[in-house]
């Protein structure tokens, strides 16, 4: 139990190309194998990077958050003064 043995693998063949049809399953074949080539290149691009040193290192400066620049600061402060009823 928890192995699939060649009849486990036929019984999952033959459900799918009933489920499927045979003209179908092809085409998905060959989906399923460009997503799994391109899992492993994706992989493999990984490694290439980091052992050629070319490796893309961010600034250690935080980025900016939308909405903190002292722009955004000054403005609201400057609508806050517009409105009195405005308390907080």
């Amino acid at each position: 139990m928890g192995s699939f043995s060649l009849t486990h693998l036929l019984l999952i063949a033959v459900i799918a190309l009933l489920f499927f049809g045979p003209k179908r399953l092809p085409s998905l074949g060959q989906s399923l194998g460009k997503a799994i080539k391109g899992f492993k290149d994706g992989l493999n691009g990984d490694d290439e990077e980091t052992q050629g040193g070319q490796r893309s290192v961010g600034s250690n400066r935080p980025q900016e958050l939308p909405g903190s620049s002292q722009q955004a600061q000054s403005e609201r402060h400057a609508d806050k003064e517009k409105d009195p009823q405005n308390k907080g």
